[in-house]
């Protein structure tokens, strides 16, 4: 069967509580009908046996499940998107209907759609313990329908089979994203294609990553220290430089302005940024060295990271000398990438957003590593791309859930799209809609495949999400990329730019696993 005719076939089973009455008529009924609702984040065996028993009850089963937004069993729950869950359940024979619910309780849809019969687990009898299911037997009774229980043979627990182990669905989540936002590897492949078009300024702190490879050949006789023998060491470039080295990489026309030191380390970036074809507005402090992070490596095991730098604010000279090349590089959009060594502060940011261009599209990303970056620094920015830490950092908030997390990140920062970055759990985007809309927000897991080296995979994402949000001016198809470009750093050694052939390599292999056919 094609995939198409698959999803013709279930599609329809999933209705809107609007025009219910089109599918299962009013209450009361010729054909009774029972209704059941949860999270159903995965669909189970004690799942399975509850809607068969729900099912000999009565002539219509009517499944309703919580909608994204009201699901707060866990900091990264649903594991499964509302529309794919949806889907799961309409994929089932002996489900009629399905049914998103848009409140954080069943009871506005039962008090409009009537059931005869309302299913519950065995676990919910006791109605003093249960206030929620006694609120919804009081509405059931209200009107004559009535409460009923499945049998408590087996208990499963969603949550149980989810903490302990994850189901892999990253390609599920992306297909329903894909359908639900109306778009295809082609507009994706297209978006990739035109990144040549474009031109973007990159503004930021230089960093120097290196890796010094050694042996042990000692342990602490003398002294209570390691003995190494260094065997090699390998530079990168890092920070802002590599951000704008990716963008170059990925084909556009690339600008970056940064502060180096007089010294061997600069001298490198220079020499790399001239491979990379990046246009570089060299700004030379004398009194402080090019940043360099030197991270100490035995037999493939990371112990010590020496780094050299200088932290403290750039004159106001340079201050004033970096505000006249943003206001002066034409560009289609500019992106601030602030590890706080130096270029970006609390007095420094104002005076440099308001330099930017008007038209332009305004990209941040502040790091909180050895330093205190804050992203809402950066207010009214088109896109900002913070990981989770940071997000925390900034609004000193250690305890809410991602999306509650993300939705007052989003609304104090005034941006039109954050892509909160995860880690091994992927991604979130929020994007500038309607919070009653289901599709204000989305998830895309990680799409790494051997885990390698994640330092660097955020560069690679802002300089995706930029040039893809700029192409395409949509908020998926950006993500989608930027998630793409991540997950290939994660799987190479250092800090080293994505050639746009490995992106299409890599969309081409999940295009293909995707494909039903």
């Amino acid at each position: 069967m094609k995939k198409k005719d698959f999803l013709k076939r279930y599609q329809p089973k999933i209705i809107n509580n609007l025009n219910f009455e089109k599918f299962i008529g009013t209450f009361p009924r010729k054909k009774k009908l029972i209704m059941c609702h949860g999270v159903f984040d995965v669909v189970h065996p004690g799942h399975i046996r509850h809607f068969m028993y729900a099912k000999t009850k009565a002539d219509i089963l009517l499944v309703s499940l919580t909608s994204d937004k009201h699901i707060n069993k866990g900091n990264y729950r649903p594991h499964v998107p509302e529309n794919l869950r949806a889907f799961n359940l309409a994929a089932l024979d002996i489900v009629d209907y399905v049914i998103i619910d848009k409140e954080s309780e069943p009871i506005k849809n039962i008090k409009k759609i009537k059931p005869e019969l309302f299913a519950k687990g065995f676990e919910y009898q006791n109605l003093k313990k249960n206030v929620k299911t006694n609120k919804e037997y009081q509405t059931l009774k209200s009107y004559g329908g009535k409460l009923i229980f499945s049998p408590g043979d087996v208990v499963y627990s969603s949550s149980k089979i989810i903490d302990n182990t994850l189901p892999d669905i990253s390609y599920e989540k992306l297909s329903s994203l894909m359908e639900t936002e109306k778009i295809s590897f082609l507009d994706i492949k297209k978006t990739i294609k035109n990144f040549a078009k474009i031109k973007v300024h990159v503004v930021g702190d230089t960093i120097i990553d290196s890796y010094s490879n050694t042996v042990p050949i000692g342990g602490p006789v003398k002294y209570p220290h390691l003995s190494l023998l260094n065997i090699s060491k390998q530079d990168y470039v890092g920070g802002a430089a590599i951000v704008a080295s990716h963008l170059s990489s990925a084909g556009c026309d690339t600008t970056f302005t940064s502060v180096i030191g007089d010294d061997e380390n600069g001298k490198f970036l220079k020499k790399e940024l001239v491979k990379s074809r990046v246009k570089f507005n060299c700004i030379i402090d004398k009194n402080r060295p090019t940043t360099n992070k030197n991270t100490i490596v035995a037999k493939n095991q990371k112990i010590l990271k020496l780094d050299t730098l200088d932290n403290t604010p750039m004159s106001e000279e340079i201050t004033k000398n970096i505000s006249k090349k943003i206001s002066s590089v034409k560009c289609d959009a500019i992106i601030f990438s602030d590890f706080r060594h130096g270029i970006f502060n609390k007095d420094s940011i104002p005076q440099y957003s308001k330099k930017i261009p008007k038209k332009i599209f305004k990209v941040a990303d502040s790091q909180v590593a050895s330093r205190w970056g804050n992203i809402l620094d950066f207010e009214n920015f088109d896109l900002i791309t913070p990981n989770e830490r940071e997000a925390r950092f900034a609004l000193g908030d250690q305890d809410s859930s991602i999306r509650p997390l993300a939705t007052n990140l989003f609304n104090k920062s005034k941006c039109k799209l954050l892509i909160l970055k995860l880690g091994e759990k992927g991604s979130l985007t929020y994007r500038k809609k309607d919070w009653n809309r289901v599709d204000s927000f989305f998830v895309l897991d990680s799409f790494v495949r051997n885990l390698v080296d994640p330092v660097g995979a955020g560069d690679a994402l802002i300089a995706y999400a930029t040039l893809s949000m700029v192409v395409s001016k949509n908020h998926a198809i950006s993500s989608i990329i930027s998630s793409i470009a991540a997950s290939l750093a994660c799987e190479r050694e250092g800090n080293v730019t994505i050639k746009i052939k490995e992106m299409m390599d890599r969309i081409n292999e999940i295009e293909k696993k995707i494909d039903f056919n």
